[in-house]
Parts: C-alpha cells; structure tokens; sequence
C-alpha cells in the first residue's frame, strides 16, 4: 500500500474534517510513515479556517494496534542496537499526541474495532470518544516485556490511577462498555450506530463559535496541570478575555433577543 492512501481525509461542508486511519494490513499501527501522515494532517487541521471539529476514524477491524513492531524490530540493525531511532519514533508519536491536545479544534475519535498500546493512547488524546460496543481497548506492553509508558502518560489523564493502573499492570482488554463507564471514552452504541452518532456530536460542536472551543480547549488542558488556586486564577483572565471577544457579545445579545446567534470566530 502506497504511503499516500494510509491516512484518508474527507472535509465535509459543515467543517468536519475526517481522518481515517487505513493501513489495514497492519492494523493501522503507527508507523513511522503513519505518524508522519498523522502530524501533517493535525498540523493543517490546526491552521485551517476550514476545519472545525476533526473525527478520527479506522477502516478494518482494528482501531489502532499500536506500534509497529516489526518496523521497531528492524530498527534494532543500528550500531547502538536501535536506541537513537527508537528514541525518534517515541519523539514522532509523543508529538503526534500533543498536537491532537494543542490542536484548536475538537477532536473526535470514532473507534469502530480494536485500539492497543499507543493505538489505546490515540484514543485518550483526543478530547472526546465514541466506540462501537463491541470495541476493545488495552495496554498490553507487559505481556512482552515491553511496559506501556508513553500510552500511560494519556491515559492516566483520562481515568483514575487506579483503573490505568490496572489496564496498564495486566494488559488485560477492556470492553466497550468499561471503558465508557472508567471514562475512557463517552460513549458505547451499537456499530451499525457509530458513524451518524459521531457524526452527531461533531456536527452540534461545530455549530459553536470556533473562537470560543478554541479558548475553551485550550484552557481546559493548562489548568489541569495547575494548582487549584493557580488555575481559578487563571481561568478568571481568560474568561475576561473571552468577555471581550466579539462572539461573546453576540452570544449573549442572541440569548437576551432570544435569535440565533451570528458567529464570527472571533
């Protein structure tokens, strides 16, 4: 499979753009080319005026497998045994999942079949999940000796340590129905109801001021790193700073005048 067809993207009209991981031979691990694919396609999503929420979606039966092993395997013919490349892919993926988290849009992943390791990790990145109810999800590093640290990292940001601890220590898979009730995603539904109840959500995001989910995710993932006082405060300038902003006005004239607001994503 050319390089160019591994990652699909459909932007519709109402602004939501879908990327669909489809290397299904590989049950679309993140291969060094996949991440590459993955960067650029957040990087433009970012910048786009365009885009306003981003669906990341799967062909095949796997969401995401993870790393590809075989090509980390080969990576080990290095004279340092591999260390210098297996540190640039872990740099390539840690990147890749920092840029869904900065990415100023929405991102939605829509997980039709199985997400392991840093696939799983894939999945927490992003702001918001809906899984079929017969997904499944893990962090099955241990049981190669192999254990899931960058994957932890996104993980233990989406559910208490002690359910992360517990996916991350047996590598056991996790279903559908218990990853939306840890918080792992939002959602389960039946798989022939994925697409329209994905699609649902993003299209009521994408109906809001782009100004405002911008500010808003953005504050969202800074004050969780922050002390309480430290993040209220914090919290408080942006909301002065959203005040201001000309779509608040109008949000809050629309309400008053009991209209549809007139946004300007700015």
């Amino acid at each position: 499979m050319a390089d160019d067809t591994i990652l699909l993207r459909d932007l519709g009209e109402t602004g939501i753009l879908r990327l669909t991981l489809n290397d299904v031979p590989r049950r679309n691990a993140l291969s060094e080319a996949m991440l590459e694919r993955l960067a650029a396609a957040f990087a433009g999503a970012a910048t786009d005026p365009a885009v306003r929420v981003v669906i990341l979606a799967a062909e095949g039966p796997a969401f995401c497998a993870g790393h590809d092993l075989k090509e980390l395997t080969a990576g080990r013919c290095g004279p340092d045994g591999g260390k210098a490349y297996f540190a640039r892919i872990m740099s390539m993926c840690s990147g890749v999942m920092q840029a869904i988290v900065a990415c100023p849009k929405p991102v939605i992943a829509e997980v039709a079949g199985v997400a392991t390791a840093a696939g799983c990790q894939l999945v927490a990145s992003c702001d918001l999940a809906v899984a079929a109810d017969t997904a499944r999800f893990s962090t099955p590093g241990v049981h190669i000796g192999l254990f899931c640290s960058t994957p932890m990292v996104a993980l233990s940001r989406n559910i208490a340590s002690k359910h992360a601890m517990e996916m991350l220590l047996t590598g056991d898979m996790t279903s559908a129905a218990r990853a939306a009730e840890i918080g792992l995603i939002n959602r389960a539904v039946p798989p022939q109801d994925l697409r329209d109840e994905t699609q649902a959500m993003a299209t009521k995001i994408a109906s809001k001021s782009g100004m405002t989910l911008a500010t808003g995710k953005r504050a969202f993932y800074a004050q969780q790193e922050m002390p309480l006082s430290e993040a209220y405060a914090f919290a408080s300038a942006v909301m002065v700073e959203n005040m201001l902003a000309r779509d608040a006005e109008e949000g809050i004239n629309a309400f008053i005048g009991k209209r549809a607001p007139q946004w300007q994503d700015r």
